[in-house]
């Protein structure tokens, strides 16, 4: 009989590559996951493993035993929430990953929420951008992502994830309360602000490269004197007084004193929900699912 602990970690050379990425993803040693993998392979009397140099990739029925395993543990989870919830209400552990400023607009609200209303569920949170998520939900560590593309970098679809949207966010300038600005009808004009000091997350994220490229395409570069790791010090670094920005609308949280102010031709982004199709077979997921599309829709 396959052992789904193997399985799992079947699944997960699949997706990482390597022996000592698994060993590391499941905190073990790369001998033990190897004496795991081998003894998985003894089990299901096939060829599962084929040595190349030091390493070790998959054969065809490896590969084929390995698209099976995330259905057979989603289903097993599944099977395990049902039977603890003897079919009456959802209950059981959901895990959910979500970007950074997701959470103050729609996951927090809809998990306190979820407290009150379904105290059978436990909702383990991962503050995670999509470039995490997205790998952790296939490798099955978590249950449901909270994420977000843009026009301009779409994600690709993936066959055993099924993707539901939540709502649109719009890219926004941000300055402190008292900054000039050259708005017209509302809407201003970045040109006008090719002078201003100018604050962004680090090189390589996307929000940081899309800001850049507006400005350019505005006719300057920016001149950048500060660069961050997260929102909070970034809108902080605004409300002083000392930069100017560009951020979606939702991670402008309403704690700092920064006026938002609509760009002429705004880029948008789509936010949505993914999960392993399997694993929506979980009431406790659908019913997750379900109170982060309310939130979404009232927010």
């Amino acid at each position: 009989m396959l052992n789904p602990w193997r399985l799992r970690l079947l699944h997960q050379l699949h997706l990482l590559g390597t022996v000592r990425a698994v060993a590391d993803a499941a905190h073990m040693s790369p001998s033990s996951v190897s004496q795991q993998l081998a003894t998985l392979e003894t089990e299901s009397k096939a060829q599962l493993f084929e040595r190349v140099g030091r390493r070790i990739r998959l054969t065809p029925a490896g590969v084929t035993l390995a698209g099976h395993a995330s259905d057979i543990l989603d289903r097993i989870a599944a099977a395990e929430a049902d039977i603890a919830g003897l079919h009456s209400e959802a209950t059981g552990v959901v895990r959910l990953a979500a970007f950074t400023s997701a959470f103050h607009g729609i996951v927090v609200p809809a998990v306190a929420g979820l407290a009150e209303e379904h105290p059978r569920i436990t909702v383990e949170l991962t503050e995670a951008e999509p470039l995490v998520s997205r790998p952790a939900l296939q490798r099955g560590e978590v249950d449901v992502a909270v994420c977000a593309d843009f026009p301009d970098a779409p994600v690709p679809p993936d066959a055993d994830l099924t993707r539901l949207p939540l709502t649109g966010d719009r890219v926004v300038l941000v300055t402190a309360r008292d900054t000039p600005t050259g708005e017209r009808s509302g809407r201003v004009d970045l040109a006008a602000l090719a002078d201003e000091p100018w604050a962004f997350e680090h090189p390589g994220a996307h929000l940081a490269d899309l800001a850049e490229r507006l400005c350019r395409r505005a006719g300057f570069t920016p001149r950048t004197v500060a660069r961050f790791e997260s929102h909070g010090t970034l809108l902080s670094h605004v409300e002083a007084g000392l930069s100017v920005t560009l951020l979606p609308l939702l991670a402008v949280h309403d704690r700092y004193a920064v006026r938002t102010l609509d760009l002429i031709d705004p880029p948008r982004r789509d936010i949505h929900l993914v999960a392993r199709r399997t694993t929506m077979d979980r009431a406790a997921v659908r019913v997750v699912v379900e109170a982060l599309r309310h939130q979404a829709r009232s927010a």
